[in-house]
Formats: structure tokens, sequence, C-alpha cells
């Protein structure tokens, strides 16, 4: 699993053979299958670990010590900075595995709105705990913001794109306080 995500998450799933992943594994292509039946069973798999690691992370650091809601909002640009200035710093695997894959294709899709949902349903019972008028449209425009914060820092290699996420949130968390 470990192999598979580094390879995966570097260099990309379609790019990324099972005699690539065995072999930085050190094992064997029947340990793989038997493990796994398939390759695209295996991309599932790492995908909900990887998601199951990040999101165990990110919420962990979002809900450490005290802090109001907002204050708890506040933190997810700085998180993902920290995460955008890490030297392994890939993207998120769950937006660049849709842009690898079949559009129409709904087993990667399925995966990745399940980690998808994890996510926003925090920032909704934040958002709510905040006093947003729409805490659900609040949660949508964060994960937004969220995303396209992602892909510009994995595509400029600017772990900074945070700060400016961070500034556009701002303004966000006001108008979401007073509408």
């Amino acid at each position: 699993m470990s192999a598979a995500s580094r390879l995966f998450c570097q260099f990309g799933i379609n790019a990324v053979g099972v005699d690539a992943v065995v072999a930085a594994a050190g094992t064997a292509k029947a340990t793989l299958y038997k493990n796994f039946g398939s390759k695209e069973q295996l991309v599932e798999a790492v995908l909900e670990r990887e998601g199951r690691l990040w999101r165990d992370w990110f919420l962990g650091a979002l809900d450490v010590g005290e802090a109001t809601p907002l204050e708890k909002l506040r933190r997810v640009f700085p998180l993902l900075g920290e995460w955008f200035a890490e030297e392994r710093f890939y993207g998120c695997p769950f937006i660049n595995a849709m842009g690898e894959h079949d559009k129409n294709e709904d087993r990667l899709r399925n995966v990745t709105l399940a980690h998808k949902k994890v996510v926003l349903a925090r920032l909704e019972e934040l958002a709510r705990a905040a006093g947003a008028t729409d805490p659900l449209k609040a949660a949508h425009q964060l994960g937004m913001l969220i995303d396209g914060a992602i892909v510009v820092s994995m595509i400029s290699r600017d772990p900074g794109v945070a700060h400016l996420a961070a500034e556009t949130a701002e303004g966000l968390f006001a108008s979401m306080l007073v509408n």
C-alpha cells in the first residue's frame, strides 16, 4: 500500500504499472493480486487509505485544543499551507485520480465523493456552530476554495497559495455570518 501510494501520488495512476508497484514494495505480483484482486482495487484501497490518513490529520488538527468554531475554520488554510510545503506534496490523490480517469466512470467518483462528504460534513458542522446562515452553502464554498488552493499549489509548487486562500476565506466568513 505504501509503495503504491507513493508511486501513484508522485507519477500518476496510469503511469505506474503493477510491475513498478511490486518492485517498489519488494513483493511478488501474485501477492498483490491475492490481496487486492486487480490494479483497480489497489487504486481504490490506496485512495481510501490516503483519504483516511489525510482526514485524520486535517480534521484532527482543526479540532485540537480550545477554539471557537470560527477559529477552527480559520485553521483550514494554515493547515493546508503546512501540507503544501511538504516535500511529498503531489496534490490531492482524489483530484488527481479523477483527472486521470474516464469522467463517466463511477467507481473512483464514488470513492472520491465519500471522502469529500466527510470533509464537507465537518466544515458544515463548524459553519453551523459559527452561526452561518446557510452552513451547507458555506461548507461547499470552503470546499471549492480548498480544492482550488490544492490544485494551484500542486501546479505552482508554491505553499504560499494557502495564505491567499486564507485571505479569500475571510470574505466568505464575513458574508456567511452576515447574510
